[in-house]
């Protein structure tokens, strides 16, 4: 069990520092896709965190996998944004 848990603190914080970079890129180019990129790796380090948090972790709770799919979907809407979006 410690293993899983110092995994899941590995993925959190790489989650959040993936995140913190996105951001910084997005500041110096203003670019949506590293805004969704940024707030879907938070979303996901903040996933990781609230499953170390809970009494029991369990991955194959519901609630994880539809915070997931929300992060994904961030992602998939700034692809179709950058794609499909008004063109500068």
């Amino acid at each position: 069990m410690r293993i899983e848990f110092f995994l899941l603190g590995t993925i959190a914080t790489s989650s959040i520092t993936a995140s913190m970079f996105f951001y910084k890129f997005w500041r110096r180019t203003r670019d949506s896709l590293f805004l969704c990129f940024g707030i879907a790796f938070l979303i996901e380090g903040l996933n990781r965190i609230a499953l170390l948090a809970s009494e029991h972790p369990n991955e194959a709770n519901p609630w994880v996998y539809i915070v997931r799919l929300a992060a994904f979907l961030i992602i998939l809407v700034g692809i179709l944004r950058k794609n499909f979006g008004p063109q500068s």
